[in-house]
């Protein structure tokens, strides 16, 4: 075991050596998984988002306090007609290999991204078209008023319309086929850093872009990234105490107060715009890796509710993680707009009711399942799920774990090859409808990308709809709350925790979290 973690840290260490000695502006950065690709329109993930916002910019953003913010565009207005949203852009700007930043652009980004390989597609599905007026004007017409609008382009990536052209990568990378294009190993955008290299799941390198438009707005003292993932929390922890690391993303909670501790360290921390919970595949008549035939046990609600008894996540919440994490009854944390106190509530541990739940439903015995999770994407997700499993077991559910990288589950996933599954959740729009849009509305091409539940209810996608053209907010409002209230009733999935947020770093770095868990290193300082 010494020796083999030896070799890991040796082989670690070379992978670096050349950053090693470099100026303190170089920033050695790491976390557990790599962006899936630098296509910025092909994966709605945070992870691809955090290394996308490097790269590039977005029209606008959400900035340290989360709210909105100019970026590529100054101004956004709704028109006089009210399903046409107009922008002013930012003028003077270039990309990384000169070329001017114009409206053209942004038509060309936003019909882009509504392609159908895009997996970004599902944050405009209500923009009919993208119109330049000018320049540097820009207007969006939606089908029917959208007062959210630009809530849904903060993590939407502006590209160079020519630079596409020319690479032949007009169209975005299909990365459930498992595409390479151009644009998933190459980069050409508006952001604060160039892309030097990309060896992806190995290194990627970055350097500032000095004639980046927001120079004198952003502190800028970065003048180098070398981007690292490493899979193993232990040796990104040794790499980060050892000084062969100067920031890491996501330090294992068990090590915090080591880390916080360890001389010339700080934590940073504060609350994540993110819920981790459990799918369950309901739509299907029979599961795939149970070992009930003929049905579905996860179509029966007292099957579900069962399952959502069982859970604890006091204990899953002081012992796996930590005290990092806030037990959850319902997707979505606490600033978002339709969040709930009464429906944010934790159920009750009741492991007899559990069993006679199931008793009711036909299983007195219980069933297996297999339980596929990530273990390399959310805070301790691989830990979760063994504890869970566990609590599964003792009312009679033998959940069998199936943890494996977030490359293989998140490309599985949307395509609803999964019994039950263990999905986080973050809300950029900071509004209800983001959850319902991906995760209640029924799986098509307009809607449910991430619904692997099989979960469909006619009048829910009314809902959904209508709440997208409702400019009353009493009767949006109403809206949203029977929605949730459909959606804690049925107990479509398994809540556990809103996730905490905590950033490991060299104590010379001033840099508080962002709760979207985007390092935005544009803002990072050194104190002297």
């Amino acid at each position: 075991m010494k020796l083999t973690r030896m070799a890991t840290l040796l082989a670690f260490s070379s992978t670096l050596a050349l950053s090693a000695s470099v100026s303190a502006e170089t920033l050695r950065w790491s976390s557990a998984g790599d962006s899936l690709t630098l296509d910025p329109h092909a994966q709605n993930e945070g992870p691809t988002h955090a290394m996308s916002h490097q790269i590039y910019d977005s029209l606008v953003y959400r900035n340290q306090e989360m709210k909105l913010a100019p970026r590529l565009a100054l101004e956004w207005k709704l028109t006089d007609d009210p399903t046409i949203w107009e922008f002013k852009l930012r003028e003077g700007v270039k990309y990384h290999n000169g070329n001017p930043f114009t409206a053209d652009d942004v038509v060309f980004s936003i019909m882009r991204a509504k392609h159908e390989n895009a997996d970004m597609k599902g944050l405009l599905t209500t923009v009919i078209e993208a119109i330049k007026v000018d320049d540097h004007t820009v207007r969006l017409r939606t089908e029917g008023p959208n007062p959210l609008l630009p809530n849904n382009l903060t993590d939407l990536f502006i590209m160079d319309k020519e630079w596409s052209e020319e690479n032949k990568v007009t169209v975005p990378q299909n990365f459930k086929a498992g595409e390479e294009t151009y644009a998933v190993r190459n980069a050409n955008g508006t952001g604060p850093f160039k892309l030097v290299s990309r060896e992806a799941d190995v290194k990627t390198e970055l350097a500032r872009n000095d004639d980046y438009w927001g120079k004198a707005m952003y502190p800028m003292e970065v003048s180098r990234i070398v981007y690292t993932p490493i899979k193993s929390a232990a040796t990104r922890v040794a790499a980060l105490l050892s000084g062969e690391l100067d920031f890491l993303l996501d330090p294992p909670v068990q090590d915090l107060d080591r880390l916080a501790a360890a001389n010339g360290l700080a934590v940073r921390s504060g609350p994540e715009n993110r819920t981790i919970f459990l799918g369950m595949q309901q739509g299907i008549p029979e599961l795939r890796t149970s070992d009930v035939k003929g049905k579905n046990p996860f179509a029966d609600k007292r099957v579900r509710e069962a399952m959502n008894i069982a859970i604890n996540r006091e204990a899953i919440g002081k012992v796996v993680m930590r005290g990092q994490s806030v037990a959850a009854g319902m997707i979505a944390p606490p600033f978002v707009d339709g969040y709930s106190v009464e429906l944010d509530t934790v159920p009750t541990v009741d492991v007899a009711r559990a069993k006679a739940l199931l008793a009711e439903a036909g299983y007195p015995n219980g069933f297996s399942v297999t339980l596929a999770c990530p273990n390399d994407r959310y805070v301790n997700d691989e830990a979760i799920c063994q504890a869970v499993t566990g609590m599964f077991g003792q009312i009679g559910v033998k959940a069998r774990l199936d943890a494996r990288s977030k490359s293989i589950h998140f490309a599985e996933l949307p395509k609803g090859e999964l019994d039950f599954y263990m999905l986080g959740w973050s809300v950029p729009t900071m509004d209800s409808h983001y959850v319902f849009h991906y995760l209640v509305e029924t799986k098509s091409d307009k809607g449910g990308a991430w619904n692997a539940s099989g979960y469909s209810n006619a009048e829910v996608d009314g809902l959904i709809d209508a709440m997208t053209r409702e400019t009353d907010p009493d009767r949006r409002a109403e809206m949203v709350a029977k929605v949730w209230n459909t959606v804690q009733s049925e107990v479509i999935y398994l809540p556990l925790h809103h996730q905490m947020l905590n950033w490991a770093m060299k104590s010379n770095i001033d840099f508080p979290v962002h709760s979207m868990n985007y390092p935005h290193f544009k803002w990072l300082k050194y104190t002297k």
